[in-house]
């Protein structure tokens, strides 16, 4: 079986995480559905904690990353702001600097794990 290598960048405000890789998947499934109760469900959350992750990132960022609709007569929904859009590029723009950064390590490390 071949090595899974994760990076895992938290970036904080104050006591919690403003920003991280769950938060971004959530971002990506909101753009992906249109919707926090269906980004919830794809990634087998309740709508609740979805709720809160987005109300905590709102409440870290100068502007919000998520703006929502009221349902009615078409349904409500959710989208990305320029912000979360931001957000997103540049948290994945990140994570593959990381990994080329690292690259070297990345293959010593993963060359001493049993096969």
């Amino acid at each position: 079986m071949k090595p899974v290598v994760q990076f895992r960048i938290r970036i904080y405000r104050d006591e919690s995480i403003a920003l991280g890789p769950g938060k971004v998947r959530l971002l990506e499934a909101i753009t992906a559905s249109g919707s926090i109760s269906a980004a919830a469900r794809e990634l087998g959350m309740s709508y609740r904690r979805a709720w809160q992750l987005v109300e905590e990132m709102n409440r870290a960022l100068v502007a919000p990353a998520v703006v929502t609709a009221t349902g009615g007569a078409n349904g409500g929904g959710a989208a990305l702001t320029p912000t979360g859009q931001v957000l997103v590029t540049t948290y994945r723009a990140m994570e593959a600097s990381a990994r080329q950064a690292a690259a070297a390590e990345i293959e010593t490390l993963t060359g001493l794990l049993a096969p």
